[in-house]
């Protein structure tokens, strides 16, 4: 961890950020191809998602951190659920507020799209990511459980009554 904190703004990823977004996904173990993360990116922009990274202001092309943002509609709820699918900050620069600031930054995000809750994923074994969500105020709610869709499912049946006399 660098005991300076370094110059940095925070704005949307763009395309040329693919190198440094390969990077620093690495550092949690996420080995993607750089033209299969340009390709997502430029799909998730397109939906309407957010990739917000932090970029050193000293270095033209060098990344701090990167926050990816979804805003979800759904039934239960009386808006959209923001939700925090990853959140990397350069192990170097760890410690200095980068990780704060693009929580806020999400936070922001979240508000400006009217967002009525906003949650972080993040995986059981990261416990200091824990311990860094919490010391924002996260609180635990809920277990998330995943697998693979399995095309062999049940299918999903419908019936229709015909309600003409």
């Amino acid at each position: 961890m660098t005991t300076a904190t370094p110059r940095y703004s925070i704005r949307p990823a763009r395309a040329s950020d693919v190198p440094e977004l390969v990077r620093l996904f690495s550092e949690l173990g996420y080995e993607i191809p750089p033209d299969l993360l340009a390709q997502r990116l430029a799909a998730y922009a397109a939906s309407g998602e957010q990739a917000l990274i932090a970029a050193d202001e000293s270095a033209n092309d060098r990344l701090l951190g990167v926050a990816t943002l979804h805003a979800t509609p759904v039934l239960h709820r009386a808006g959209p659920v923001g939700r925090v699918t990853a959140l990397v900050v350069d192990a170097t620069t760890r410690g200095c507020g980068i990780g704060r600031a693009l929580m806020a930054a999400a936070e922001r995000w979240a508000a400006e799209r009217g967002c009525v809750l906003l949650e972080v994923t993040s995986n059981q074994r990261r416990v200091d990511a824990h311990k860094f969500y919490e010391g924002l105020g996260f609180e635990r709610t809920s277990y998330r459980f995943a697998r693979v869709p399995r095309a062999d499912a049940a299918p999903i049946v419908t019936t229709t009554r015909d309600h003409a006399s």
